[in-house]
């Protein structure tokens, strides 16, 4: 059980990092205005698309990519939604990081094909 404990305490020292307490905040501050949601659920509708096409090696639609544009410009000329998506980054980023400590630690070989190594 031991592992599960320590789990516990990384999950613990996640949700009390800096990066996430900013992040919780700025996510209340932009579930706040109806507006900046609708438009970051847009704006990552959009990029999950794109980069599905990216992986499918299909070409991304003209207008979803202009689209895509459009927002991303809006959204990182407010001070606010550029703070939240960048901070939204930057814990992405750390579980990442965590993420492949604890594969690598268990042996797993999680490179994609194709992508060095």
């Amino acid at each position: 059980m031991q592992v599960y404990d320590e789990a516990a305490a990384l999950a613990r020292a996640i949700r009390e990092s800096d990066v996430c307490r900013e992040y919780r905040q700025l996510k209340e501050e932009i579930n706040g205005n109806e507006t900046n949601r609708a438009l970051i659920r847009e704006y990552k509708k959009l990029q999950m698309q794109l980069q599905f096409a990216a992986v499918a090696g299909t070409a991304a639609q003209d207008a979803d990519a202009q689209r895509f544009q459009q927002i991303g410009a809006l959204l990182f000329a407010q001070p606010v939604t550029s703070r939240f998506l960048l901070c939204e980054m930057r814990v992405q980023q750390m579980m990442a990081d965590v993420y492949k400590t604890l594969s690598d630690a268990a042996g797993l070989d999680m490179e994609m094909p194709g992508m060095g190594g």
